[in-house]
């Protein structure tokens, strides 16, 4: 048995196009790739696992439950991986992964409701504050604010900064991140371009705080996206 077309559909469009796993909301299809066709990173992964020794098998399951949209989810590769670990077995239970599925077809829905009467005023005015939150945050901790110049080797005001970093800065950028990815469409070319020098640069900063890539490779904050978000948020169309 394969998973039909049906389950397919369903799927898909219960989980916008987006992983389920909590806190990602990664875009698994992308129609415009540079040089490139389209293409989808999602993987339908089986709650209960597909084969015996799976994580999660049930073998009372026939062949047409297990390859029912009911025992699947939608994830990027790194969530699906992560659940399919057998360490992770008794974390990634089939009860948890159905309420995961739940709240993020939810929150889909949710957000489909909200985007009807969303404007790119409505969305700079949503980011600004945000933003805002950033820039103070860098200001007053980060490596060019008063205090690190005046005490370059203070631990205690770099360890104020690395917080900073992971509790603000990072989720601000995850929240802003998601709302314009999820808004680009109604955007022009030259406003998309600017957004997209931004994402980069979230996803290099983060990468960064991560320890994933040095400092030197993290793409500079866009002074243009901050101009955009202003211009539309007092009233630019």
């Amino acid at each position: 048995m394969a998973i039909t077309q049906k389950s397919v559909k369903i799927l898909w469009s219960a989980s916008g196009g987006r992983c389920a796993f909590p806190g990602c909301w990664e875009r698994l299809c992308y129609h415009e790739a540079e040089e490139a066709a389209p293409f989808t990173l999602g993987e339908m992964a089986h709650i209960c696992g597909d084969k015996p020794g799976a994580n999660r098998h049930d073998a009372g399951q026939t062949a047409m439950q297990r390859d029912d949209y009911q025992n699947l989810i939608l994830l990027c590769p790194t969530h699906h991986t992560l659940i399919d670990r057998k360490e992770n077995e008794a974390v990634y239970a089939v009860e948890a992964l159905h309420a995961m599925k739940a709240d993020h077809e939810a929150r889909v829905l949710e957000r489909l409701d909200q985007e009807a009467m969303k404007t790119k005023s409505d969305i700079a005015r949503a980011i600004l504050p945000l933003l805002e939150l950033n820039r103070q945050s860098w200001a007053q901790y980060g490596p060019q604010s008063d205090l690190a110049k005046a005490e370059p080797h203070n631990e205690a005001a770099h360890a104020v900064w690395v917080s900073e970093r992971l509790s603000v800065i990072v989720p601000n950028n995850r929240k802003m991140a998601a709302e314009l990815d999820a808004q680009m469409a109604l955007f022009d070319a030259g406003e998309q371009a600017t957004i997209t020098a931004f994402l980069m640069h979230v996803r290099s900063y983060e990468q960064w705080v991560q320890d994933a890539i040095p400092y030197a490779a993290v793409r500079r904050f866009p002074m243009e996206f901050e101009d955009l978000i202003r211009g539309l948020a007092d009233g630019g169309t």
